[in-house]
């Protein structure tokens, strides 16, 4: 992976937008850069999926911009994206969006991104931080081991909403190595795990292990697993990734590509036993259930770990929350949310 050392964007005293920043990882992104000194955040996002309660609290604070505008829209980004120092792009279809809708998620994936590099191009804009995802190694039974930047793509087995979203991000990251190529467009490529923390939403198919898990357990009702409970999931904090957000602007690092996971995977049993145990009913033991056909559901057929060393080496990331202080901090906001409801 190449990397060319000039491509430092710092947050401090410097304009930077969120595309997707109404998002579970966007309004997290949004804090971290307003604590490390940016002159202005600008939100731009469709505001779709709840985005404007996941920002309300941002509103106050004179530095912070919000656009609602369509990245499938370019002359919309042409005029939001001047005088910026750098963008974060997560605006994006995921994997149960493109279950309902694979046609927008294709426009929405890889048109969206064209015009955002487009934008970036026309305005000058330093740097783009692009949101991917480890589905660029696939999913079923091939997906096993240590997944490194290198692991090939596998799509034996799994369900074609799947297959898209993971071949939408590789196409996408494909994009932003063309723009550096041709254009000296610098930018870092962040290969996502699962994400979770505050505002969760139902729409990440692996994340719906902990959100219906808590939900079944708040009913009273034995939380289900699906399979034998042996599956891998790998999982990381939203505070991780907008630390991470921010530290790819600002490190010298451009025209790589790099996960950033969580400290360690965990198994689905694991994950729903710790969910019982921190929602106060660990005698609520799971109930191991077939999977429903009719559902997405990602499974990686295996134990695998998605290893985040590249990350430390090209931005000096790492992660620092693990999975229970994750989870507790998840399930205490869902629990005070569901109080101010009521």
């Amino acid at each position: 992976m190449a990397r060319k050392e000039s491509a430092a964007v710092p947050v401090k005293d410097s304009k930077v937008m969120v595309i997707g920043g109404a998002s579970l990882v966007g309004s997290a992104t949004v804090e971290e850069l307003l604590s490390r000194g940016a002159t202005q955040v600008v939100i731009y996002d469709n505001l779709s999926f709840d985005g404007e309660a996941n920002i309300a609290h941002l509103k106050g604070d004179p530095r912070v911009k919000v656009v609602q505008g369509d990245i499938l829209k370019l002359h919309q980004l042409l005029a939001a994206t001047e005088g910026l120092d750098g963008i974060v792009h997560l605006a994006a279809f995921m994997t149960l969006n493109f279950d309902r809708d694979p046609w927008g998620g294709i426009d929405v994936n890889i048109r969206g991104l064209q015009n955002v590099l487009e934008a970036c191009r026309a305005n000058r804009v330093k740097k783009l931080v692009f949101a991917s995802s480890n589905a660029v190694y696939g999913y079923g039974h091939g997906v096993k081991g240590d997944l490194v930047e290198d692991t090939p793509f596998h799509a034996a087995g799994a369900p074609p909403a799947a297959i898209l979203y993971g071949a939408s991000k590789i196409m996408g990251e494909q994009l932003c190595r063309d723009a550096h190529r041709k254009h000296g467009q610098d930018y870092v490529v962040l290969r996502y795990s699962t994400v979770y923390g505050e505002r969760q939403h139902y729409r990440a198919a692996n994340a719906l292990y902990i959100v219906e898990t808590h939900d079944a357990i708040k009913r009273g009702e034995r939380p289900k697993v699906i399979g034998d409970g042996s599956e891998t999931k790998h999982f990381v904090y939203v505070g991780d990734l907008a630390r991470a957000n921010c530290m790819a602007l600002e490190a010298p690092a451009t025209d790589v590509a790099v996960n950033t996971s969580g400290p360690a995977p965990v198994t689905t049993l694991e994950l729903v036993t710790l969910v019982a145990e921190l929602t106060g009913r660990p005698d609520l033991k799971a109930e191991l259930v077939q999977p429903d056909p009719t559902k997405v559901r990602l499974t990686s057929g295996g134990a695998f770990t998605i290893v985040h060393k590249a990350a430390k080496d090209a931005i000096g990331w790492e992660p620092q929350v693990d999975m229970r202080e994750g989870l507790r901090r998840l399930l205490a906001w869902r629990d005070a949310s569901l109080t101010n409801a009521g």
